[in-house]
């Protein structure tokens, strides 16, 4: 399940750049501060750089406090983890509507829309036309936070940033 949440945050964010925007968007690149914080109150942030083109590519690169790339194309998730030496490649099983779920966002506030998708509520913060931060709790009951910072439209974004070789020294696993 946690798995599952994580990919549906990242399909959700793949997908949502365009929704609030009224312009043509064609890319979106930012970098990004996650806080996961437990029921106990503890807290962890990931810091890294997002990159997504309305192509059905994305990746979440993590500089802090792991390195960490989490590759999304179309139905393919590749998660590469360096620091194991290993590559997690996960093949999309269930059609995740991500159109209709940002179609159905209910804006609740002035720039904040509400969400839902596998009963998880999404919180999604709007300003200047971009998203600017996007929470929920996971099934685990931690809030998840997602800032986004120095948010770049419709610039030019390599093909090659989106593609992943495992080194021949990676364990490969297959989910």
């Amino acid at each position: 399940m946690v798995y599952r949440v994580f990919l549906v945050t990242v399909m959700l964010l793949s997908f949502s750049f365009a929704a609030f925007d009224k312009g043509n968007i064609k890319s979106f690149e930012a970098d990004f501060l996650q806080i996961v914080t437990n029921e106990s109150g503890k807290k962890i942030e990931y810091k890294g750089q997002v990159f997504i083109k309305n192509n059905g590519k994305v990746l979440w690169k993590y500089f802090e406090p792991v390195k960490k790339n989490v590759y999304l194309i179309n139905d393919l998730v590749i998660v590469d983890e360096p620091e194991l030496e290993q590559a997690i490649y996960t093949k999309l099983e269930k059609n995740i509507d991500i159109i209709k779920l940002l179609k159905d966002a209910k804006q609740i506030e002035t720039n904040l829309y509400e969400s839902f998708l596998y009963d998880v509520k999404y919180l999604i913060k709007i300003q200047e036309d971009n998203i600017s931060s996007l929470s929920y709790k996971d099934e685990l009951a931690n809030s998840i936070e997602i800032k986004f910072l120095n948010i770049k439209q419709n610039i030019d974004i390599d093909e090659k940033t989106f593609q992943f070789l495992a080194p021949d020294y990676y364990d490969i696993i297959e989910k």
